[in-house]
């Protein structure tokens, strides 16, 4: 054996497994109910959050927009009837997943492939005999892109599976958050909380918008935070009427508002809340529509319990909005799911809004989290009052992530 292959096949760092093998089988356990449930036989997983959850393979590269001759082939199979999974992969990654994957079968792709493990997937899972039924691909993820799934596609239809979309699979799985998931986003919530303090601290007029950007991922990383899944916007003056817009190089001035929003990263899962910040003492009517805004958070917390239904938190939400005189002056009022997050994206499968019927009549059941979104355009184009907060639910409560820094706007002298 060459110096390479042992590297590649042998070297073993210090195991890095995010959760106990108890944990990620319990998940295996739930995700072939799920097949079961929509008759698909054999799942192949892509997305990174998938490759993630169900077995803690994480890597900093996942070729999403690569030359075309590597190709996004790597992924993880399950089968309906075994409780074991399948991981596949270029062998450049094997150090990879030995420090990080509780995976017990890896396969990585011949030299000859290039790093394309199409061919190689099919056949090994063909010779298992995982080939015979309905195949499932995750065809609403990053990856793999439209020009390898269908190449998926068809080696697997060429072997005699029927292959139709699973992406829905580990997406419904996800929504219900294990206990050792919950202690992932209370670690989250602090490291937010963290976030938003620091932002406070540092800043001021001259700042640039990059500088303040810096330093609060920099608070958060020394609080034990993993880089976001989105570029973390710091948004000065009447930019942040474009809530996604991006830090750059300009200097904030004084009397503007300026919208931070941070999500709290432990173990890749996502608690995310935002603040809208004052640089000096704001015009009166600024802070009269920011206050009135914050006052949202009041008739969420009024209602805020276990098994909230969604229905009824978009309806307090709407009347109180309604009787401010706020409604027809919102941006986007509602939230998503929180969780397992990897770039370009931390919004969840599950979301929610008052003028949509999708997932009103759901609950908010224990073991999940979403955020809540407070958008509010202030009067002559000044900026957008933007306040998130991010929401628990477990057996026994309901929390707010980041209770300890004001919803109001946050004057900053």
């Amino acid at each position: 054996m060459d110096y390479r292959d042992e590297v590649y096949f042998e070297a073993q760092p210090e195991r890095e497994q995010p959760f106990p093998d108890e944990e990620f089988a319990a998940r295996l356990t739930r995700i072939r109910a799920a097949m079961a449930e929509a008759e698909i036989d054999c799942l192949f997983l892509s997305s990174p959050e998938s490759l993630y959850y169900v077995s803690g393979y994480v890597c900093m590269w996942y070729h999403t927009e690569s030359p075309m001759e590597w190709s996004a082939t790597n992924g993880i199979a399950v089968h309906v009837d075994h409780d074991r999974f399948i991981h596949f992969d270029t062998e450049r990654e094997a150090v990879v997943a030995r420090t990080f994957s509780c995976s017990r079968d890896s396969r990585y792709f011949p030299k000859s492939s290039y790093r394309d493990g199409t061919a190689f997937i099919a056949e090994e899972l063909k010779a298992e005999g995982w080939l015979g039924g309905n195949v499932g691909l995750e065809m609403y993820a990053m990856r793999p892109n439209r020009a390898v799934s269908d190449r998926f596609q068809a080696a697997f239809e060429a072997a005699g599976a029927r292959v139709i979309d699973g992406s829905r699979i580990l997406r419904e799985v996800r929504w219900v958050k294990s206990p050792a998931e919950v202690a992932c986003l209370r670690e989250g919530c602090r490291i937010a909380s963290v976030g938003l303090k620091r932002a406070a601290e540092v800043l001021r007029p001259g700042a640039t918008e990059l500088e303040v950007q810096g330093e609060v991922v920099c608070a958060m990383a020394k609080a034990g935070g993993e880089p976001q899944a989105m570029m973390m916007p710091v948004l000065s003056g009447k930019k942040s009427n474009a809530a996604h817009a991006l830090a750059t190089r300009r200097r904030m001035r004084a009397g503007e508002t300026v919208a931070i929003d941070v999500a709290g990263v432990h173990k890749r899962y996502h608690m995310n809340c935002a603040r809208t910040f004052s640089l000096g003492e704001p015009a009166p009517d600024v802070k009269d529509v920011c206050a009135r805004s914050a006052g949202a958070m009041e008739a969420v917390r009024g209602c805020l319990r276990p098994n909230l239904p969604v229905r009824e938190l978009n309806e307090k939400v709407r009347a109180y909005y309604e009787e401010q005189d706020l409604w027809t002056s919102r941006g986007w009022i509602g939230g998503y799911e929180m969780g397992v997050g990897f770039l370009s994206d931390w919004v969840g499968h599950m979301v929610y809004d008052p003028l949509s019927e999708k997932n009103a009549d759901r609950l908010f059941e224990p073991g999940t989290a979403v955020n809540h979104e407070i958008q509010i355009f202030m009067p002559r184009h000044a900026g957008q009052f933007f306040m998130i907060e991010s929401l628990l639910f477990e057996d026994d409560k309901a929390s707010f992530a980041t209770p300890d820094v004001p919803y109001d706007l946050i004057v900053v002298e």
